[in-house]
């Protein structure tokens, strides 16, 4: 139960960067992400998503696989984020909160299109599947291997 990845982009529409640790602050997000301190996107501090999920659609669809193509910021493997949703949990020594599934939208379903995939079917198909919106209770730093855990 860990984080796998990392990804963030600092502008809106730009390509999202890889990384192996992120510095992160209470109540505002990624320090230099696109929604860092975003007051008109709640439960934007940070997104989460399966890499079991991400595979399983790419295989489904016949996609290579990408980690990064859901554009979520940590990409975890052996945890069921869904049922973190309303509850606190740790990565590595950074508590958040779960607050909403991340599931797709118009756009996402666009970027993951193609001729044989039309942008419905990949809402429809990532709908419950898509993520986890989380907030961030203390700041500190998120790196690839972090332990993901149930909160003390």
């Amino acid at each position: 139960m860990s984080v796998e990845r990392i990804y963030f982009a600092r502008k809106p529409g730009e390509p999202q960067v890889e990384v192996q640790s992120i510095d992160v602050v209470a109540g505002k997000g990624i320090l230099g992400d696109r929604y860092f301190a975003s007051v008109g996107e709640p439960a934007q501090n940070i997104t989460l998503v399966e890499a079991e999920e991400i595979e399983a659609f790419c295989t489904d669809t016949g996609r290579l696989v990408d980690l990064s193509c859901t554009r979520r910021n940590l990409v975890t493997r052996g945890v069921r984020l869904n049922d973190l949703v309303g509850k606190e949990f740790m990565i590595g020594t950074v508590r958040l909160r779960g607050v909403e599934l991340c599931e797709p939208c118009r756009s996402l379903g666009k970027l993951l299109a193609s001729s044989n995939l039309a942008t419905a079917a990949v809402v429809k198909r990532l709908l419950n599947r898509g993520g986890l919106r989380a907030d961030i209770l203390c700041s500190g730093s998120i790196a690839v291997g972090a332990r993901v855990s149930a909160a003390e």
